[in-house]
């Protein structure tokens, strides 16, 4: 908004009327109160994790002693087993083992690629290269050593030598493809600066020259720099590059305006941003570019980065989902490199200065509401490698810039209030938490509990319900699938008796899908909470956070957090992919973890949340046609219930701040006998034939990271390579 706009606006709000002024008093009083009202209980929160967290640290202190002592006992076993002749005899054996698993390896890879239309002779090269990237390491250490390899799955210096290190043959590939776009978009690369250290800003400038795309502009700011050196410098560049323009500021004016000067300065077709101590790599603009190609109706696209540290080493990369608007609302996904239209960014207006630290993430917010989701393209290599150093927002040490993270929680506020979105943002530490108010009146949610006797099971779950939770317009159905335990019927029946709970009886064979489809077609409310018997409820406010979220517009399937009664992850959202199927993110990590990226304490969208404990608005349910009762009797229906979602343009979401434990499959048991592994399969199958591409190409998650685990870890090999289509 210009000087001119605000001007006006405050000159014509002195004019209203006494009632309307109080009117406005009012409302901003109630914003306030309401505030208040969410500081507390975040406060209450807080402390109530903390008595937790200290108790957690006692037990786990006394566990890292003992296992201390077992380790060191292993290791001195480990080292005499080295020093065998048994090792070494059977060193060949070894050797076939791994190839073994190698080849069972390149096998999954060639079936997923297939899956993902790829066609055969991609998916036959791409599996040679997942083999023969593996064969090299496993000679090496059997030549070198008897010993197995050390080999670090996190070690990303190690994934950058063997995947994001371009050799002369692909660097020359993308040289003739550079050479084909001499007609292409120019590109507008906004850099503003102020006290640069000068070899940094060199490395910076160089980057943008050595760029294969050749169609670029580099527009420089100086932000009236006091380092006499600065000025000669920038001058110097600019005279021995055309393609370079420079401005000097006069007065000082911070980030923003220095960036808004820059941008005075751009001509080009898409619009991207550089900081003065930053590094693109060579191939950047060509990726974003072809990407631009393959989707001709995008207006801003964003890829992975990483971080340099003072010495230039690469570390901590951010492997991005495709666009996620919940995760970016928790925290700013898009950062760099992104790629805006020119009409685009004039039409939003740059850079805000009252958004000082967190400009970027006020200027995605304005973005996004003047595009649609499909227009948004993420290009998942890392194009960006961000420097790291005392003072830089990289390094996220929140007592340096406190300001931006403060800036970046205004922002989210006011793009709320302008979109009409009836939610507050706080930020909490590690990222932005979302409060969305709750529909008046409270919707009526229909609680779904499936069970076959298992009465210890059901009493905890019900009763931690009834005693803990603080939403209270709720019924609950229990569906007793064919129980036969005599204390269990006595307690159902007893049950029965209470208000708003119902018990309904249906003894066909065991069917998750048609039992949950009937629980679903007797429910009164206008949610539903699909419930496993083994649950336990954590926190108070559960409810709250599932309908709160449930019942935003766009939004499907909503998760929550569960854990392990030995308070360890047990579902943080699903993954398509794993281990062939499907697994539950950051499984296994603390309950006080913020996992990869945060995504284990902020709520994100993900392709699919689990069925032991989904909300979901129940004429959505409806409109999907509720579980496949065909295909997917027993397993997987939760999944391609959120996929249908997905299909209808509807977001799923999963939330950590509303907490639970899962006693895992203490009814059902797992699949462990040759007939469920049978069957199990079966549905596995069927979700491959159904939903081939989001099988293979989760878009909630990053090809560039693990399908072998459930930790986020990085993918040997990724699943996208240099000079294929991402």
């Amino acid at each position: 908004m210009s000087e001119h706009d605000t001007s006006t606006m405050t000159g014509s709000s002195k004019l209203l009327s006494p009632e309307d002024e109080c009117a406005r008093l009012a409302e901003e009083l109630k914003d306030r109160e309401q505030q208040l009202v969410d500081l507390l209980q975040d406060y209450t929160d807080r402390n109530l994790q903390l008595v937790s967290a200290q108790h957690q640290v006692m037990t786990l202190t006394q566990r890292v002693l003992a296992h201390e002592e077992a380790a060191k006992a292993h290791a001195a076993h480990i080292q005499n087993l080295y020093q065998s002749t048994s090792w070494r005899v059977t060193a060949p054996l070894r050797r076939i083992s791994v190839l073994s698993q190698d080849v069972k390896y390149s096998v999954r890879v060639f079936r997923e690629a297939l899956a993902a239309g790829k066609g055969v002779s991609m998916a036959l090269r791409q599996a040679l290269h997942a083999n023969a990237a593996q064969e090299a390491a496993v000679v090496t250490a059997e030549v070198t050593d008897h010993a197995p390899k050390a080999f670090d799955p996190r070690d990303y210096k190690e994934w950058v030598r063997r995947y994001d290190t371009l050799d002369s043959a692909s660097l020359e590939q993308l040289r003739r493809e550079a050479a084909s776009m001499a007609n292409g978009p120019l590109v507008s690369v906004v850099m503003p600066t102020y006290n640069a250290n000068l070899d940094w800003l060199g490395q910076a400038i160089r980057s943008v020259q050595e760029q294969l795309y050749p169609r670029w502009e580099l527009c420089i700011a100086d932000d009236a720099s006091t380092d006499p050196e600065v000025r000669p410098f920038l001058e110097q560049w600019m005279a021995e590059d055309p393609r370079i323009k420079v401005t000097f500021r006069d007065t000082n004016g911070h980030i923003s305006a220095a960036t808004n000067s820059a941008l005075a300065l751009a001509s080009g077709d898409w619009i991207t941003f550089l900081d003065h101590d930053d590094v693109l790599p060579a191939h950047a603009l060509l990726y974003m570019v072809k990407a631009i190609a393959h989707h001709p109706d995008a207006r801003m696209l964003y890829s992975d980065e990483d971080k340099l540290d003072e010495n230039g080493k690469r570390y901590d990369p951010y492997f991005k989902t495709d666009w996620n608007p919940d995760l970016f609302y928790s925290h700013n996904l898009v950062t760099h490199l992104a790629f805006y239209r020119g009409d685009l960014m004039r039409k939003v207006g740059g850079l805000r200065e009252a958004y000082a630290g967190a400009q970027d993430y006020d200027l995605v917010l304005r973005v996004i509401e003047k595009v649609k989701a499909d227009q948004i393209v993420h290009v998942p290599f890392i194009l960006y490698h961000w420097r790291a150093h005392a003072g830089s927002t990289a390094t996220a040490d929140l007592n340096i810039k406190p300001y931006a993270m403060l800036a970046g929680e205004r922002a989210l506020n006011d793009h709320y209030k302008r979109m009409g979105i009836n939610a507050r943002a706080q930020f909490i530490g590690h990222g932005y938490r979302a409060r969305h108010r709750l529909p008046k009146p409270a919707p009526k949610v229909s609680i779904i509990i499936p069970t076959r006797n298992a009465v210890d099971l059901v009493r905890t779950c019900v009763e931690s319900i009834r005693d803990k939770s603080t939403y209270k317009n709720y019924e609950i159905l229990l569906m007793d699938n064919g129980s036969d335990d005599p204390e269990a019927l006595a307690y159902f029946a007893e049950q029965a008796q209470t208000p708003n709970f119902r018990v309904i009886r249906d003894d066909s064979p065991f069917s998750y899908s048609a039992i949950n489809n009937l629980g679903a077609s007797q429910a009164t409310g206008d949610v539903l909470c699909f419930l496993n018997n083994d649950i336990e409820v954590i926190s108070h406010d559960w409810l709250e956070e599932l309908v709160s979220q449930a019942c935003r517009p766009g939004i499907g399937a909503v998760g929550a957090k569960l854990l392990y009664p030995n308070s360890t992850i047990q579902h943080a959202g699903v993954v398509l992919g794993v281990r062939g199927w499907a697994g539950h993110a950051h499984k296994g990590f603390s309950l006080y973890a913020h996992g990869y990226v945060g995504r284990a304490s902020l709520a994100s969208n993900f392709s699919a949340v689990t069925g032991a404990c989904m909300a979901v608005q129940k004429k959505h349910f409806d409109q999907a046609g509720g579980f496949d009762e065909v295909n997917l009797k027993v397993a997987c229906n939760d999944v391609d219930l959120c996929l249908r979602f997905a299909e209808m343009g509807l977001r799923n979401l999963f939330t950590p701040h509303a907490l639970l434990f899962h006693h895992e499959s203490a009814t059902r048991g797992y699949e462990d006998t040759l007939e469920k592994k049978a069957r199990f399969q079966k549905e596995v199958d069927y979700m491959w034939k159904r939903w081939p591409a989001m099988m293979a190409r989760d878009p909630a998650y990053s090809p560039n990271l693990s399908l072998d685990h459930e930790d986020f870890g990085l993918a040997w090999p990724p699943r996208v390579r240099h000079g294929e289509p991402a």
